[in-house]
């Protein structure tokens, strides 16, 4: 090699070291995405990434949700599956958010993502109309929240919907949203690689007024799949920690 070639040759080799140098102490999260997940009871989640704070399906406290705190959290950005009270209570909010409920293609402060209506009930929609699942990507992962789904998922909506990295899918029954085994039907169609079931029951119900069923119906009807429980109602998600088996966390809900 030429005395000039090797010189060039010796510049670069110390440039990638320097790169890999550098990249080596940089934060966690400046190397990899994640994106900070809250649960706020019943459908109710908040998401941090990107300077961005999404808040999907506020809920007021009655019936299945009435002992749950009131999920009145600052957020950018509101997703709404449906005006019912406990997905679309969105009064009282703090800040001034910007409040999302129909079906459609949208963008906001750079991030794209999707409404895509499903029945709400067994009954074509005619007993509690339409539910919008969201779909969007933030902090690196596609979620994919499927609000009070209570239809099966259709191919069209599948294609609409792609392989989620985490899903969130209501398990815990009753006429308006999927019971464990319509739940996991559906975690076989979108074969999601984390699922974070919601709307179940919890010591929040009210017994007399709640009819949907704990958790524990529908992780009865998984077995071989790994579930992972939380101490707190909080995870941060990075593609990482994401195994391509479905896998299932449970988060908790301090009282």
């Amino acid at each position: 090699m030429k005395r000039r070639e090797l010189m060039v040759y010796a510049g670069a080799v110390l440039v990638t070291a320097l790169v890999a140098n550098l990249s080596s102490n940089l934060p966690v999260n400046a190397q990899s995405s994640v994106v900070s997940v809250q649960w706020l009871g019943h459908t109710c989640f908040l998401f941090t990434a990107g300077g961005v704070k999404i808040l999907v399906n506020p809920f007021r406290t009655v019936g299945c949700t009435a002992g749950y705190r009131p999920p009145k959290v600052a957020a950018d950005l509101v997703f709404i599956s449906s005006q019912l009270l406990d997905e679309g209570a969105v009064e009282d909010l703090p800040g001034n958010p910007k409040l999302i409920y129909e079906p459609g293609v949208y963008e906001f402060k750079g991030i794209k993502f999707q409404g895509i209506s499903i029945d709400h009930d067994r009954k074509g929609g005619k007993q509690f109309g339409k539910n919008t699942a969201w779909k969007w990507t933030q902090g690196g992962i596609n979620i994919v929240h499927l609000g009070g789904a209570a239809a099966p998922i259709s191919i069209e909506q599948k294609i609409l919907l792609g392989r989620p990295d985490v899903a969130f899918v209501p398990v815990g029954g009753s006429a308006k949203a999927y019971n464990a085994q319509q739940a996991k039907q559906a975690v076989g169609v979108l074969n999601p690689k984390l699922v974070i079931p919601t709307h179940y029951r919890t010591q929040a119900a009210d017994v007399a007024n709640c009819e949907i069923t704990p958790v524990d119906d529908f992780l009865n009807l998984m077995p071989g799949v790994n579930v992972k429980r939380s101490n707190g109602n909080t995870v941060a998600i990075n593609s990482k920690m994401l195994s391509e088996n479905t896998e299932i966390q449970i988060l908790s809900y301090k009282f």
